[in-house]
C-alpha cells in the first residue's frame, strides 16, 4: 500500500502559505512542473482535488485544507523525532544510573545536577545513596552507570577507576568549646565528637587517624547524614568531623568554628564507571559534568 509522500506534502503546504504554484517553486528550489506534479500525484493517491489553480491564486479545497492542517502537526512531529535521536546521539538525552556515597558533599552535588540540566536538560538522572562496596557490585552487575567512590576499590575488568577528589577533613565544633586552632588526636579524643557510621570509607579514615596517635576512642554518635552531623555541633553537643566543602557555609556561623586536623586527614574519592557503558553518549555527557568538579 501506497504511503504518504512527505516531499510532496511539504509542497502542498509551501503552496498554502505561499498562494501561487510559482513561489512555491521559487521557495522549495523546485521546477514548476515538478510542483505540479506533487500536487497532482497527491491528488490522484487520494482521488479528491486538494487545490484549486486561479489565474492568480491557488487556494486549497476544504480537504486540502484538512490535509494541510493535518500535515503540519506530522512534518513537526517528524522533526521534534529527528530531534530526539541527534540529541541522544550527541549524549543530550537519555537515562543515566548514577550512585553516590554517603561522603559524597550535599554541597557539590546541586552544583553538578544545576549544571548537567542547564547543558543537557533532557538527560534523567536517577539517582541512588549506595554505599561504595554496594555500588562496586552493581556496576558489575550492569544495574548502575556512575558511582562515585571512596578510594581505592578493587580493580574490576568490568569498571573503569578514575581519581576524583583528594577532600581536606576539618572539624566543625561548637564555638563555646574554645578550640585550638588545630584539632589534634589526643585533644578530640576526650570530648564528644560524632562522624560517619561504621560501613563508610569515613569511619575507617577517622579510626585510622587516631589509631596513629595510639588511641581507640569510640564516637558520640554514629551518623550516615552530614546535615545531622552539622546539626550536632550547631547545638553545641558535639564536634563533627567533615570534609571542608561540607561546612565550608558555616565559615561564619557564630555558634562554630572550624579548624583543621593535625595531622592533616584528607579524604580520596574516584568515579568508576561501568566500561560497558562508555558507548553510550548519556553516560559520557554526565560522567564530563563530574569530571569539572575533580580536584
Amino acid at each position: 500500500m501506497r504511503q504518504l509522500n512527505l516531499d510532496q506534502l511539504q509542497t502542498l503546504i509551501v503552496i498554502a502559505d505561499l498562494g501561487t504554484f510559482a513561489a512555491a517553486a521559487q521557495a522549495l528550489h523546485l521546477a514548476p512542473p515538478t510542483v505540479s506534479l506533487h500536487v497532482k500525484e497527491l491528488e490522484s493517491w487520494l482521488d479528491t482535488a486538494l487545490v484549486i489553480r486561479g489565474r492568480r491564486q491557488a487556494e486549497l479545497t476544504p480537504a486540502g485544507a484538512v490535509l494541510v492542517q493535518e500535515g503540519r502537526k506530522l512534518l513537526a512531529a517528524g522533526d521534534d523525532l529527528v530531534d530526539r535521536v541527534r540529541r541522544r546521539a550527541a549524549g543530550r538525552a537519555g537515562m543515566v544510573r548514577v550512585a553516590v556515597s554517603a561522603g559524597v558533599s550535599t554541597q557539590l552535588l546541586p552544583l553538578m545536577l544545576q549544571q548537567l540540566n542547564a547543558q543537557s536538560p533532557d538527560i534523567e538522572l536517577r539517582l541512588e545513596a549506595v554505599g561504595s562496596a554496594e555500588a562496586m557490585r552493581r556496576l558489575k552487575a550492569g544495574t548502575l552507570d556512575i558511582a562515585i567512590v571512596a578510594s581505592p576499590q578493587p580493580a574490576a575488568p568490568e569498571v573503569r577507576l578514575q581519581p576524583w577528589r583528594q577532600d581536606a577533613m576539618v572539624v566543625l565544633l561548637p564555638a563555646a568549646w574554645a578550640p585550638p586552632e588545630a584539632i589534634t588526636p589526643d585533644w578530640l579524643a576526650g570530648r564528644r565528637w560524632a562522624s560517619f557510621t561504621p560501613a563508610t570509607q569515613m569511619h575507617g579514615l577517622i579510626a585510622g587517624w587516631f589509631g596513629q596517635a595510639g588511641l581507640s576512642p569510640r564516637p558520640y554518635l554514629a551518623l550516615s547524614y552530614p546535615g545531622a552531623l552539622k546539626s550536632l555541633a550547631a547545638a553545641a553537643q558535639a564536634a563533627a568531623i567533615l570534609p571542608f566543602e561540607e561546612v565550608a557555609d558555616l565559615a561564619d556561623a557564630p555558634e562554630v568554628c572550624i579548624r583543621p586536623m593535625a595531622p592533616s586527614l584528607m579524604r580520596p574519592m574516584a568515579v568508576a564507571s561501568r566500561q560497558a557503558g562508555m558507548s553510550d553518549p548519556a553516560v559520557t555527557t554526565v560522567l564530563d559534568v563530574i569530571d569539572r568538579f575533580k580536584s
